[in-house]
């Protein structure tokens, strides 16, 4: 196992924790990571918000810039409740993006990870997706 399946591992033990308690929302887990360390971790949050990438920022606070996130479902893009995840991480100077599997959502659907690369973030997709597909198996049934 690669350390960075390590990390999106992690992820997804931390958005496990929150099945059934994110109302319609996924149970989504982020890490953040810089120079080998875990720096922020979080799940999306009872009720569905704060989403998990916010946790993991907050938690990091200003180390993330220069940091990598793993992130077990595609970061949203999208104004509602809240603000766009993929925009808070270009704005916390995140450098890199793990994104285990892309968001069904419409509304989100490849569109995060666009707007991460066009920020000139280094976006890969894929790392531990049956995994993660599993994980967000339910989420998917109901958006797909």
């Amino acid at each position: 196992m690669t350390q960075k399946e390590t990390y999106m591992l992690r992820a997804l033990e931390l958005g496990a924790a929150q099945n059934g308690r994110t109302a319609e929302n996924p149970a989504v887990g982020c890490v953040l990571v810089k120079n080998g360390e875990i720096i922020g971790q979080g799940a999306t949050a009872d009720g569905g918000r704060p989403h998990a990438e916010t946790i993991a920022l907050m938690s990091a606070g200003a180390d993330a810039r220069g940091a990598t996130a793993y992130v077990t479902l595609e970061p949203c893009s999208h104004y509602g409740q809240t603000g766009p995840c993929a925009n808070a991480l270009i704005e916390a100077g995140i450098v890199a993006c793990y994104i285990a599997v892309i968001d069904p959502d419409p509304r989100v659907h490849w569109r995060g990870a666009a707007i991460m690369q066009e920020a000139g973030i280094d976006v890969q997709i894929g790392l531990c997706a049956e995994e993660a597909f599993n994980a967000h198996a339910n989420f998917f049934a109901r958006v797909s």
